[in-house]
C-alpha cells in the first residue's frame, strides 16, 4: 500500500464517521491514486489534477468539474499535513448548477396520480405503485427508504414507521395517521401478492414477489405521470417521484401558517422528521410556492403593523 493510500483510507474514515458514505468517492479517488502510480507522482498538483479530471469520455458538462472536485476536497485534507499537495482551484472547472425545480402538487394532482396507477397492467403491480405514492406524499421519505421498509418496520400498535440506517447512517421513526396503516394492511393482505422463489421481509415487492426497485418505481411512476396528464411546468421543472418529498415539506409549513402556530420552532421537527442533520438542508425543500410566499407575507405584513421589530 504506497503512502497515498494510507492517507486516503484515513480520510474515509474521518468524514465517513462524520456520515458521509463516499462511495462514489472512493471509487473515483482510488482511480486517480493508480493513475498517479502509474506515472510514478507521489504529490497532488494542480496539473495532474486537472489532467485526470478532465479524461474522456465525459458524461456530461459538469461531470468533469466533479471529479475534480473530488480530488480538491482530499488535496485540502492532505495539504493539511503536507503543503506539498496543492490545491487546485474551486472556479478552475467552473460547474454549472443544474439542480431540478421542484414539481409541488397539488391535492388534485396527487389524487389524479394515485388514479392513473390503473394503466398499470398488473393489478399487484397497480396496487403496489399507488400504496409506494400514497406513502411518500403523506410522509416525506425518500424513496429508497420506502423501497427499504420491511414489515417489521411497521409499528401497528404505536402507529409509527420505523426508518433504518437511512441517509448518514440515520434511523428515525414517523408517526402514521390512522388511515395511512390501514392502507398498508390492506395492501399488504391482497390476495394477489405474489410468491418470492426466496422469503422476503419487504413491504412493497414487484411482480416476482422480490424487494422492489428504484428502476420499477421510476419506470412505472413515469408511465402513470403520462396517464394522469400532468405536464412539466419548465424544462427543469417535471414531476418525479422525488417531489413528493418537497410537496410534504412545502404542505407541513403551509399547515403552521393557516393554523397560526410558530412556523420557526416547527422547521427543526420537520428537519428531524425528513431525516436532515442540518436545518439548512430543508430549506431547498421549501420552495416558493404562492400559497406559502403568500401566507409568510401576511404574517409579516400583520408583525410589522403591530409594531414588530
Amino acid at each position: 500500500m504506497t503512502a497515498l493510500e494510507v492517507d486516503l483510507a484515513g480520510y474515509l474514515a474521518v468524514r465517513r464517521a462524520l456520515g458521509y458514505t463516499l462511495a462514489r468517492t472512493e471509487k473515483l479517488l482510488a482511480q486517480f491514486l493508480l493513475w498517479l502510480q502509474e506515472r510514478d507522482r507521489d504529490v497532488i498538483t494542480t496539473d495532474l489534477a486537472l489532467e485526470w479530471a478532465t479524461l474522456p469520455p465525459a458524461r456530461g458538462s459538469n461531470w468533469h468539474a466533479q471529479r475534480l472536485g473530488v480530488i480538491r476536497v482530499f488535496a485540502a485534507y492532505l495539504h493539511a499535513v503536507d503543503p506539498a499537495h496543492e490545491v487546485p482551484p474551486a472556479d478552475l472547472l467552473p460547474q454549472r448548477p443544474r439542480r431540478a425545480v421542484p414539481y409541488l402538487y397539488t391535492d388534485r394532482e396527487l389524487l389524479a396520480l394515485m388514479d392513473a396507477t390503473s394503466v398499470i397492467p398488473t393489478p399487484h403491480r397497480a396496487a403496489t405503485l399507488r400504496a409506494v405514492i400514497g406513502l411518500l406524499a403523506v410522509t416525506g421519505m425518500r424513496i429508497g427508504e420506502a423501497i427499504r421498509l420491511d414489515r417489521n418496520d411497521i409499528d401497528h400498535e404505536h402507529e409509527l414507521l420505523v426508518v433504518r440506517d437511512s441517509k448518514f447512517g440515520k434511523s428515525r421513526e414517523l408517526a402514521l395517521h390512522p388511515s395511512t396503516l390501514h392502507e398498508l394492511r390492506r395492501y399488504l393482505r391482497r390476495s394477489d401478492r405474489p410468491v418470492p422463489a426466496e422469503p422476503t421481509a419487504a413491504v412493497f415487492t414487484s411482480a416476482a414477489g422480490t424487494r422492489l426497485t428504484y428502476c420499477n418505481v421510476h419506470l412505472a411512476f413515469k408511465r402513470t405521470v403520462g396517464h394522469a396528464g400532468l405536464r412539466p411546468r419548465s424544462a427543469a421543472c417535471r414531476p418525479r417521484p422525488h417531489d413528493l418529498r418537497h410537496t410534504f415539506a412545502v404542505n407541513t409549513v403551509l399547515d403552521a401558517y393557516r393554523c397560526g402556530a410558530d412556523v420557526q420552532t416547527r422547521l427543526p421537527l420537520l428537519s428531524t422528521y425528513l431525516g436532515h442533520i442540518h436545518p439548512g438542508s430543508t430549506y431547498w425543500y421549501l420552495q416558493a410556492a404562492p400559497e406559502l410566499l403568500a401566507l409568510a407575507g401576511e404574517q409579516l405584513e400583520e408583525h410589522l403593523q403591530g409594531g414588530g421589530r
